[in-house]
């Protein structure tokens, strides 16, 4: 447990997150102020909740997915497969980009905690092809896994993540070399066709008590012709309308929605603030992600997508909501058929 927790900066890691403007009296800080939990909340009476949670939380039979070879689709082609929560394969320019990966079949620090729905793992680190990069937008454990990256790092060329983040994957073993660590507002070109920088989100960050050692990031992508943001987890707020205008428009978003309560409004968007999400940052199309694989709160596990869909219908944005596994072109029209409508 003590090896998946994985380490704190210290050494020239904490000496180039101290010259960060976000670092301030020991932690990173949110740019809008952003409370952990609502002014009538706390930590027991969200125990109590969670003793007392509904059925409706987990889904009564296997979530509906497909598998496909990933090592045969054309890298050429724009399309995208999304893995469950917010594990996702992006495919453009010949470059295989992966977001966020979590194939162990738990999102903690130990096995029998925070478990994926039935049907939701049916890929595997060893599934995925080669990959170019393969992006982290924080350290939480449902977004940077530990077993995933122990076998997916040896065949990846680059590892993007945010400032403090590289602390873990020394630990583990991943080289140096390969690591590329960002602030927020920090520009990496990677070739001729890849350019990320980071941007913020309202969020936070640790795998233990210890929060907001390093740095949680959006990400704005320009792959070729095509420009994808990553959104990873975010409350909602000006930071959208921020990105949309120094960034956008997107011809692709990947955005957050699921994990909601009224425990924590700030930190985690509610289905109608993602679809306004999206609008603020000009996108062309949209997926909603961080949901259906993990529960991490009490909402029904379909009601993000039954809300989102409501909320992009009434201010007309393209929602695309693939099945697990399912190949989507990046200008997909959209999604609908219903595969979520089940308890």
């Amino acid at each position: 447990m003590a090896t998946t927790l994985g380490k704190l900066p210290h050494g020239d890691i904490l000496k180039r997150i101290s010259q960060s403007e976000h670092f301030q009296s020991g932690s990173f800080q949110n740019i809008e102020h952003t409370e952990m939990l609502a002014p009538n909340s706390s930590y027991w009476k969200m125990a109590i909740k969670y003793w007392q949670k509904p059925n409706s939380i987990r889904p009564s039979s296997p979530i509906p997915s497909t598998k496909i070879n990933l090592k045969e689709l054309d890298a050429n082609k724009a399309q995208y497969i999304w893995f469950g929560h917010s594990s996702y394969l992006l495919l453009a320019e010949g470059k295989k980009i992966l977001v966020d990966p979590v194939f162990s079949g738990y999102a903690s620090p130990v096995p029998f905690a925070v478990q994926s729905f039935e049907g939701t793992d049916i890929y595997l680190p060893e599934d995925m092809p080669d990959l170019d990069i393969l992006i982290i937008t924080h350290d939480h454990y449902d977004h940077l896994d530990y077993e995933t990256m122990l076998k997916i790092h040896p065949r990846t060329k680059k590892i993007i993540v945010p400032l403090g983040v590289s602390a873990h994957l020394l630990s583990w073993g991943v080289p140096l070399t390969k690591i590329i660590e960002l602030d927020w507002f920090e520009t990496k070109e990677i070739d001729s066709t890849i350019t990320v920088t980071a941007t913020p989100t309202r969020h936070f960050s640790g795998r233990s008590v210890l929060r907001n050692k390093s740095l949680w990031c959006s990400y704005v992508l320009k792959l070729g012709e095509y420009k994808v943001f990553i959104g990873g987890d975010s409350g909602y707020g000006s930071v959208f309308e921020s990105i949309g205008k120094k960034y956008g428009p997107f011809d692709l978003a990947f955005l957050e929605c699921g994990q909601y309560g009224d425990d924590w409004p700030s930190i985690h968007m509610r289905p109608e603030e993602t679809a306004l999400a999206a609008a603020n940052i000009g996108a062309k199309s949209f997926v909603p992600v961080h949901w259906g694989k993990f529960i991490l709160s009490l909402h029904p596990w379909n009601d993000p997508i039954k809300r989102v869909l409501a909320a992009s219908q009434n201010i007309k944005l393209n929602l695309q909501v693939p099945k697990i596994g399912e190949s989507f072109e990046f200008t997909g029209s959209g999604s609908v058929d219903g595969w979520w409508n089940f308890q």
